[in-house]
């Protein structure tokens, strides 16, 4: 066990959390495994030898302050986060300690900003949404790619993925995502969230090597429309995929991942090519790695240790790109994602 910080990790025992609570032990937090379903809060303290765990449900606030009693800070796993964030959130800052998760969600993502920013601030609360693979690294990645640049007219976000095998908590989010939409689809343009019935174009991207050019999806929209235009003054943000990951995510017969190595990593691996552009010029930022969901943990945990240590740079609801040295932050993820950056 570590005898660092104690990390409650709310939805320890799911997929992702699961990376959540041995990443914090690998850097030598004392993780305190929390959630909904106490039958598995215990197999999981059963193979995770002197884990303390603490069952509470979202909607029982007193069980929620017990989950968090002398944590210095909590990571939320749980989705859907449009019913798990905010009431989490409302713990956090009743215990004085700062928020993360890992949200993919537009809208709970864009609820988060909308409905705490403001109390954050005037608390000097930290709240750090969508710290994960989708929203937070793809706003490190343009924060680092702007570099001195103040402004920019568009930002591209292209994810190229091998394949998509989703988790039960990514069903789970994505039918609640769908349900808010009233079938509609989202995208931003004109510096704000629209809704919309059109049709999704496919396109070629020129990925890098050792991708290359791919099919995608246009205006397959992610967390990233929500975290880079937090703080980064761009009107026209979009994002695509490749389309064999989408027609994935899109099989309800795509089973689950599973693991391909003594990590429990699954076998996937990404590139994730962003293009910022003002006026006639471009940056680049290009990240490469294994399995969207395992590279979560150590996004989310260094976080959670940056802030600890005071390495932030404002207070308040704050996406990655805002709240962290971006460059930093990606070099700081080397073991676990390359980065390179093409001004």
């Amino acid at each position: 066990m570590g005898s660092g910080p104690t990390v409650a990790v709310f939805g320890a025992y799911g997929h992702t959390g699961r990376f959540v609570v041995a990443r914090l032990r690998e850097r030598g937090f004392v993780p305190v495994a929390s959630g909904r379903d106490a039958d598995k809060l215990k197999t999981l303290a059963a193979a995770e030898s002197g884990l303390e765990v603490r069952p509470a449900s979202v909607d029982d606030p007193d069980a929620l302050d017990c989950a968090l009693a002398g944590a210095a800070a909590v990571i939320n796993c749980a989705g859907p986060f449009a019913t798990t964030a905010a009431p989490v959130i409302e713990a956090a800052l009743r215990a004085r300690i700062p928020y993360v998760d890992v949200a993919a969600e537009i809208e709970a993502n864009d609820d988060t900003f909308t409905h705490f920013k403001d109390r954050a601030r005037d608390e000097g609360a930290v709240i750090v949404p969508a710290m994960a693979f989708y929203g937070g690294l793809g706003d490190l990645l343009a924060t680092a790619a702007m570099g001195d640049w103040t402004t920019a007219d568009e930002a591209h976000i292209a994810y190229g993925l091998s394949s998509w095998h989703p988790t039960a908590g990514t069903r789970a989010a994505g039918a609640v995502s769908g349900q808010r939409r009233n079938g509609r689809r989202v995208r931003h343009a004109n510096g704000r969230l629209e809704y919309h019935q059109d049709d999704l174009p496919t396109l070629e991207w020129p990925f890098p090597d050792p991708m290359g050019p791919r099919t995608v999806i246009g205006e397959f929209t992610m967390a990233d429309v929500v975290t880079i235009p937090s703080h980064l003054s761009i009107p026209q943000v979009r994002t695509y995929m490749t389309v064999e990951a989408a027609g994935d995510i899109a099989d309800p017969d795509t089973p689950a991942p599973a693991p391909a190595d003594e990590l429990g990593r699954s076998a996937q691996t990404f590139l994730v090519d962003v293009v910022v552009r003002s006026g006639g010029s471009e940056r680049r930022a290009v990240a490469t790695g294994q399995d969207i969901y395992a590279v979560t943990a150590p996004i989310a945990v260094e976080a959670v240790e940056r802030i600890l240590t005071g390495r932030t740079r404002t207070v308040g609801v704050a996406s990655a790109g805002e709240i962290f040295d971006a460059p930093d932050f990606l070099r700081a993820l080397s073991p676990h994602v390359s980065v390179e950056l093409r001004p």
